[in-house]
């Protein structure tokens, strides 16, 4: 006989949605998401206080960006997931127009579910919004006219400037927005058209007030050189690597070294501290007088480069000696087995500078002449971080302007569609 009990695909704790309630479902949790960024479009938006849970417990971010509301909370709704997901290859890609492109589509969802009601197929409506999205494209295109690179250098820099500003208009820095498109687009025609975002360092250095930030010509590192080394050095050759500088451990977890005698213990710390002396002189062994490394050095690989007068620089981080690879035309290396196939960095003076209450490394001169470092100076850590994600957002649009040059007006522009 045949069975006529409801076979059970899903997992038991698997729940399934259909039709209406499906339907429903996504609207509810698309237009949830829309209407929490809506408040903070605009000049007019107001910002978002984010406190924290778990972890961080207790941590206070005032923001007004979408992209970093969005990624803080958390959300269930398979719908309202998207328009996160949604966010963030906006801000990956463009760098602005985050809540602009969440509230739009939230938006196109809240006229959809009208026209549902109005029994209308779902595929009716999003062939209309294809359409639509072929017109509006091209009354954009039609609209818009030819930002030429190739315009002398005062026109091209008006025009910048007028983009910075409206970028900056809704954010944090609106009231000082001639101070911080000067920044912005000063660091961006560095980059002589390439838009290589890589190439500009945002440093953080709470105290002072925002208008004290400034741009340096140089690439600032936020870190110290190691005791007794040298504080300046010139014409640099810079070899940056990845690589364990501590003492050597047995690093296989559970074992245990047993000694009948304190001699032993004393023989096994020579042994380490050769084995380290030998790693030191293979790095040295690459004519560099600058050594700069992700991970930490401890203090006796640091005194045999204070010996040999190399500026030994640790802990950097990943972004930093990424950066610092990509200014100063060197490699990352964590083996240093073959010195000549090694490519160094170079730069014309490292020295240590005193911003504020903080002791940082400039590096002048770097092979890539467009590299820069913008300081950012601010009262609490909440309006510097603010500051950060406003003049980020303001970059993003400058270098994706030079590189795609047509440009339109914005608010109060009359478009027929």
């Amino acid at each position: 006989m045949v069975s006529l009990n409801p076979i059970r695909i899903l997992k038991n704790d698997a729940e399934e949605e259909k039709a209406e309630v499906a339907r429903m479902s996504s609207f509810i949790g698309a237009i949830a998401i829309g209407d929490l960024v809506k408040s903070t479009l605009g000049p007019k938006g107001m910002d978002k206080i984010l406190v924290s849970c778990g972890r961080n417990s207790g941590q206070v971010e005032v923001t007004n960006d979408g992209a970093t509301i969005l990624k803080s909370i958390g959300v269930d709704n398979p719908a309202a997931k998207i328009l996160v997901d949604m966010s963030k290859v906006q801000d990956e890609e463009v760098g602005d127009g985050t809540t602009s492109v969440t509230v739009l589509a939230a938006e196109l969802l809240r006229e959809a579910e009208k026209l549902i009601e109005q029994k209308l197929h779902p595929q009716t409506i999003i062939a209309g919004w294809r359409i639509a999205a072929e017109a509006a494209k091209q009354a954009l295109a039609d609209a818009s006219f030819d930002h030429d690179i190739k315009m002398n250098e005062a026109a091209l820099r008006a025009d910048l400037e007028n983009i910075a500003r409206t970028t900056l208009s809704s954010k944090i820095l609106s009231n000082h927005k001639e101070h911080f498109t000067k920044l912005a687009v000063d660091a961006v025609l560095r980059l002589k058209g390439s838009g290589n975002l890589k190439a500009i360092q945002i440093i953080k250095i709470s105290g002072g007030i925002l208008e004290e930030s400034f741009l340096d010509e140089g690439f600032l590192l936020n870190k110290k050189v190691g005791v007794h080394q040298p504080k300046r050095i010139e014409n640099a050759n810079i070899l940056i690597a990845n690589t364990p500088m501590d003492t050597d451990k047995i690093k296989v977890f559970g074992s245990t070294i047993k000694v009948d005698s304190m001699a032993k213990i004393a023989e096994l710390e020579v042994a380490e501290k050769e084995k380290m002396k030998e790693k030191v002189n293979k790095i040295l062994a690459h004519k560099c007088n600058v050594f700069i490394n992700r991970q930490l050095i401890y203090n006796y690989p640091e005194q045999l480069f204070a010996d040999a007068g190399v500026m030994a620089i640790e802990h950097a981080d990943f972004d930093g000696i990424e950066r610092l690879a990509l200014v100063t035309g060197g490699e990352i290396v964590s083996t240093f087995d073959s010195p000549d196939k090694v490519k160094l960095g170079h730069c014309k003076v490292i020295e240590q500078v005193l911003i504020g209450d903080e002791c940082l490394i400039r590096f002048s001169g770097v092979q890539l002449g467009s590299a820069c470092t913008i300081v950012i100076r601010g009262a609490t850590q909440q309006v510097i971080d603010e500051a950060e994600r406003s003049l980020h957002d303001a970059l993003c649009v400058l270098a994706a302007t030079v590189k795609e040059p047509k440009v339109i007006y914005g608010g109060g522009e009359n478009i027929d569609l």
